[in-house]
């Protein structure tokens, strides 16, 4: 009877798992290395309605996926299986977004104390300045080789030390001087390690892609396509615009002094039978320089000079290019 209970339970696990990976929008492979259980209840709490929290060992969650992907072949659970080493877990965002979570894994942080013989995940430095502490306490500074002096009765580090660095183990004697300290270096909490979406698993580094990092490399490589169209000659949708831009120019130089116009153009011909009157209405233009009153005219003549250089220069071109 038992061992029945057992294996209904495990069932009811596998079921619940295999569920969650075909029918949820996407699943995190979260690391709970050093989690506290009040710390996961929490965090349970908090995504309660929102995201389903799931934990279990290995060899039941590796068993519970190859169940289901000799069910559902195409869900690609076999890569999932791959990545289940060390000690993960799963959320499964069914009604929230990968932003809520975060959110919530990261104002469920557990500050923790440095304990000797543990491998650091931060780099630290004990900053130069006053410690707090009395002179009867010199002897933790003297055992890690930090320069100190007294001041006003109490223990000042002469220079910045470095007490952590990550990959190192923390000493005996840098572990007692941070908890003299009251210096509390790590913090624990869940960390996203991968995501399993539409049958594929990626870093998490992808959640931290934002649309207008896409929008920026889409906007590179569109200028990429219309430089590399306008340079080989073959017109392209991306280098359109750019096309038709030279073309009005190129109308523009050729109707200037010409006894001919159109809608587009006539502003233009405007500035070049008057360029004064655009000078006086152009703040930047009419800015004073030397108070008197030949600095309009003169900038209006420079104005003037430019463009009819510029229209020259864009002359050579044809009509179409």
């Amino acid at each position: 009877m038992p061992n029945a209970a057992k294996l209904a339970k495990k069932q009811l696990y596998f079921d619940k798992l295999v569920d969650l990976c075909i029918n949820s929008p996407l699943a995190l492979l979260v690391c709970v290395d050093h989690v506290a259980s009040k710390q996961m209840q929490h965090i349970r709490g908090d995504l309660r309605g929102k995201a389903v929290v799931l934990m279990g060992k290995n060899t039941m969650i590796r068993k519970a996926l190859l169940i289901g992907h000799e069910k559902y072949p195409e869900a690609g659970l076999d890569k999932l299986r791959e990545r289940c080493v060390g000690n993960l877990g799963f959320i499964f965002a069914t009604n929230c977004s990968v932003d809520v979570i975060r959110e919530v894994l990261q104002n469920r942080s557990l500050e923790a104390a440095a304990k000797t013989g543990q491998i650091s995940m931060v780099d630290m430095s004990l900053p130069s300045g006053p410690t707090g502490m009395d002179p009867s306490n010199t002897a933790f500074f003297q055992t890690l080789n930090i320069p100190t002096k007294i001041v006003k009765g109490q223990i000042e580090t002469i220079s910045e030390f470095p007490m952590l660095k990550i990959g190192e183990k923390v000493s005996a004697g840098g572990a007692a001087l941070l908890a003299k300290l009251g210096l509390k270096p790590f913090a624990y909490r869940m960390t996203i390690k991968e995501v399993f979406q539409d049958g594929s698993v990626f870093d998490a580094a992808v959640l931290d892609i934002t649309d207008s990092v896409l929008i920026q490399k889409f906007m590179g490589g569109v200028a990429n396509m219309a430089a590399f169209s306008r340079e080989i000659g073959i017109p392209t949708e991306a280098a359109l615009p750019h096309m038709f831009g030279n073309a009005f120019r190129n109308v523009a130089a050729l109707v200037a002094e010409a006894d001919f116009t159109f809608k587009e153009v006539e502003d233009v011909k405007k500035f070049l039978e008057d360029p004064s009157a655009y000078a006086a209405s152009n703040p930047v233009a009419a800015a004073p320089g030397g108070g008197g009153g030949g600095a309009a005219p003169a900038a209006a003549k420079a104005a003037v000079a430019a463009v009819e250089e510029e229209e020259e220069d864009d002359f050579d071109c044809d009509l179409f290019g």
